[in-house]
Formats: C-alpha cells, structure tokens, sequence
C-alpha cells in the first residue's frame, strides 16, 4: 500500500494525505495550482517536502523525522509525464528496454509493447508514432520497472478524443491485471469519475475530502469542495428539524418558502443557514405531477444540446438560481421537452446534501415548538 502524509510552507505549500492500496486507482483532482504535479513528485522522490512521511509496500521512502529521503533511483516507481519524455533517437522497444531492470531488457520491452498493442511497431522511433501511440510506449517504460506504484501525470491531456477512449481502456486493463496502487493527476473530473475507485480533492496543497467518485461528487464536504468539483445545482437555504426521526426540512427560495423533505443526520442544528446541492442523478423530469415528496412545478428556460445529451435549465418560481441537468436531445427533437414548457421537477429526498454555513449567522429557531433533536440517520 501507497500512504502519503506531507506538509510544508514553502515552496509550494501542503499538507496532504492519502493512502492507494494495491489494486486501487486513485485520482488527484483539483483547479490549477492546487499541487497534484507537485504531490506527484514527491512521491516519485524528484523533490523532497519539509516534513511528512511517504511509504510503499511497508518500505519507507521518505520520513523527514527519521531523516529518509530515498531518491528516486532509489524507489520502486512507474511515472508517465504529461508529454511522455521519451527520447526522440530511440526506438519504442530501445525507450522501453533502458528502464527494465531484467536480464534480456529488449525481450522484455517486445512483451510489455505487444500487451499494449504496438508489437508492430516496436522499431519505430516517436515522431513515426502517434500521440496515443506514444502514450502506450511511456506506459510500457513505466511498466518495465517493475514498479512497486504507477505513477501517471494528466496522461491522456496531449491526444484527441477518439484515442483517449481507447487509452481509458488500455489503462482500465492494466488497473485489473496488475495488482499496483495507480495515482492519476487529472484536471478532468468525467476522466477521474470514469477511471478512479477514489477521488483526492486538492486545494492549495491541500486535502479537501476524498472518497468514491460517488460519494465525494454527490456528497461534498463544504461549499468549497462543491465549487470544485463543478456541481451546477448549488443554493441556499435554512434547515429546520421535525419530529420525524432521521428526517428534516430545507426551507428554500423566496421568504423560505419552498420545503423539500431531506435527511437530518444529525449534524445541522435547528435554523440554521446552510448551502446545499443535488447532483443531477437524483432529480428527475415529469409532464404532470408525480407521486411522492419534493415535487416542484418549473419552466424550461434553456436547452443546449451537447451530442446526445442536452444541458437543461429548469427556472422555478421566485428561484434565481436555475436547476441543472441533462436530458436526451432527442427529448427535444421529438418535442417532449420545449422551451417554455411546464415540467415538473422531482428531488430525491435522499440526494439533497445539506451543509452548514459557517460565513452567516443563524438564523432563529421557528416559534413553534419541535420535537427533540433526532438521533444521526445511519
């Protein structure tokens, strides 16, 4: 297993902390400057923070306390880089066969090139390749160490979208037949949802929240983490408590007057102001009203086709803020959907995530009475 715990002020500041157990892809995603790259290297052992340890395997790379600071000779890791870094007079097996560590390195490099594809084209140097091509050929060097981590720096950033695709699944591949910890820097979030069984939200050096691309996309930690993972459906609103066990109310739009039913876990207080999101998956779009809580009648204000998929922009009374999602664009084409037309929206009362606002005041309790405070939902 990869565990990662470092800090520093300076340069670049940190203060991070992870773990990759073998068989495991997790992605470090955050805006520019937020320090992936930089974790990166740290782990790749190309730059030392100034306090922390990083461990591989149960062998200590780096341990500031204990003065360890192994080089990157010195440890067992893969790393792709953003543009491949290969050298241009080589061929593809020659850029391959200098990182084996194994006794006939130029046989080695035929099987790992031919795993990914390229046995035909092993003699080629890497302008003679494609940017998907020698994509593969820097896997296959990073695999050739028989490396003890797979390190991989916004690897499908310099090629087109076809033969990213087809890279994904090259590296889906690789994720079920080699039981390493991968850490993959990317800026992409459809990239890390697709690929990664954790997502790492970074900020300025620092972990924000990580966890399934499920849970940290649907269930952000704060407002900040919400923001940067690019949730659309985003809004204020003030939590009241009820008597129902492991259920409460948000109270939302004009004077508060709208009120989805939503899960009180326990860690909201009465009145208080919060922000909450709903992830596109947990609304749904209806003609006529459905049965069931959290029904809202709305207006489709706005329809951008996006393939087969169009983004919808659903206004709902007195709300400034629209509501966000995706429908099919033939939806539209056949006329189900119009701009104009009443629709009606549903919030799954399980996907709305509430959190507290720590920047505003709260706002008092309602003057009516409520029960006792519920115990957490589970």
């Amino acid at each position: 297993m990869l565990a990662v715990d470092v800090a520093q002020e300076v340069p670049v500041p940190l203060a991070a902390r992870f773990e990759c157990r073998p068989g495991e892809l997790v992605a470090l995603t955050g805006p520019s400057g937020s320090g992936k790259t930089t974790l990166l290297r740290c782990i790749a052992g190309l730059m030392h923070p100034r306090a922390g340890r990083i461990e591989c395997g149960g062998a200590r790379w780096f341990d500031a306390a204990a003065g360890v600071r192994l080089s990157a000779q010195q440890r067992r890791v893969g790393l792709v880089f953003q543009h491949y870094a290969l050298f241009p007079h080589l061929t593809a097996r020659m850029n391959v066969a200098l990182a084996s560590g194994r006794a006939d390195p130029r046989a080695h490099a035929g099987e790992l090139l031919a795993r990914l594809g390229l046995a035909g084209l092993a003699e080629r140097r890497p302008a003679e390749l494609s940017g998907g091509q020698q994509q593969r050929v820097a896997l296959a060097r990073a695999l050739a160490r028989d490396p003890a981590v797979l390190l991989l720096d916004e690897p499908f950033s310099a090629v087109d979208q076809p033969a990213r695709h087809d890279l994904y699944r090259e590296l889906a591949e690789v994720h079920r037949a080699l039981a390493l910890p991968i850490v993959l820097v990317t800026h992409d979030l459809n990239e890390a949802r697709r690929l990664a069984d954790r997502l790492v939200i970074l900020d300025r050096g620092r972990t924000l929240q990580q966890g399934t691309p499920a849970h940290v996309l649907s269930q952000p930690r704060n407002a900040r983490v919400a923001e940067l993972v690019g949730i659309r459906n985003h809004f204020e609103g003030v939590f009241r408590q009820t008597d129902e066990p492991g259920w409460g109310r948000l109270e939302w739009g004009p004077g508060q007057r709208l009120a989805l039913r939503v899960r009180d876990k326990g860690r909201v207080e009465d009145g208080a102001a919060v922000t909450w999101v709903v992830a596109a998956e947990h609304l749904a779009v209806h003609a006529a009203p459905p049965e069931g809580p959290n029904v809202l009648p709305a207006t489709l204000e706005e329809a951008l086709p996006l393939g087969d998929m169009a983004l919808c922009r659903f206004a709902i009374e007195g709300v400034a803020a629209p509501v966000q999602l995706h429908q099919p664009t033939a939806a539209l084409q056949r006329g189900q959907l119009a701009l104009g037309t009443a629709a009606y929206l549903q919030f799954d009362p399980a996907g709305v995530h509430i959190m507290p606002r720590r920047d505003t005041p709260q706002p008092p309790p309602p003057a009516r009475g409520v029960g006792p405070v519920p115990p957490a939902a589970a």
